[in-house]
C-alpha cells in the first residue's frame, strides 16, 4: 500500500516515470489523458513530497568498464550507534560502492561494489575497505551474470 495521498493518476505518472524518466510532460499527459499544467503540476507535487527523491540515467555498467559487480557482506567489532554511523558514513565516501545497506542477521552491512575487474576490486579491498576500521569480516560474492535488474518498484 502506497502511504500518503495519491491518486489513482499520480499512481499512473509514477509507473510512467518509473520506467522512463526522459518523457516530457507532454508526453505523460497525452498518455494519461490529462492537460500537460496537470501533469506539470503533479509532478511537481510528487517532487516536493519526496515521492520522487531524483531523476537518472541508468547507465549499461559494461560500456562504462564497470565490468565486475561484487556482493560485500561486513561484520564489524562493535555496533554502537557511533560505530555504525561512522562506518557508514566512510564507506559512502568510495565511488567503487554503488549500494550501502545495513542488515539484520549473520552480517552487519552488505555492499554492492562496481569495479572494472577483479584487479581493481582487489585494490579496492586492500586500499581503502580494509583500512576502515572495526571490521572483523568481508565475505565477497561476485556476479557471474544478471538475468533480471529491475529498477521500477511495483506500484
Amino acid at each position: 500500500m502506497i502511504q500518503g495521498d495519491l491518486d489513482q493518476v499520480d499512481i499512473e505518472i509514477l509507473k510512467l516515470l518509473q520506467h522512463d524518466a526522459a518523457l516530457t510532460h507532454k508526453e505523460v499527459a497525452l498518455k494519461l489523458h490529462k492537460s500537460i499544467a496537470t501533469i506539470h503540476e503533479r509532478i511537481r507535487r510528487l517532487k516536493e513530497q519526496g515521492y520522487i527523491k531524483r531523476i537518472v540515467a541508468i547507465l549499461d555498467r559494461k560500456k562504462i568498464n564497470s565490468n565486475l559487480i561484487a556482493f560485500s557482506h561486513v561484520l564489524l567489532k562493535e555496533h554502537t550507534a557511533k560505530t555504525l554511523i561512522e562506518f557508514e558514513t566512510e564507506v559512502s565516501k568510495f565511488a567503487e560502492v554503488m549500494e550501502c545497506l545495513q542488515m539484520t542477521g549473520a552480517h552487519d552491512f552488505i555492499l554492492r561494489i562496481a569495479t572494472k575487474d577483479m584487479d581493481a576490486y582487489h585494490e579496492f579491498l586492500r586500499n581503502k575497505l580494509a583500512t576502515l576500521p572495526n571490521i572483523t569480516t568481508v565475505q565477497s560474492y561476485f556476479v557471474l551474470s544478471e538475468p533480471k535488474s529491475e529498477t521500477a518498484y511495483p506500484l
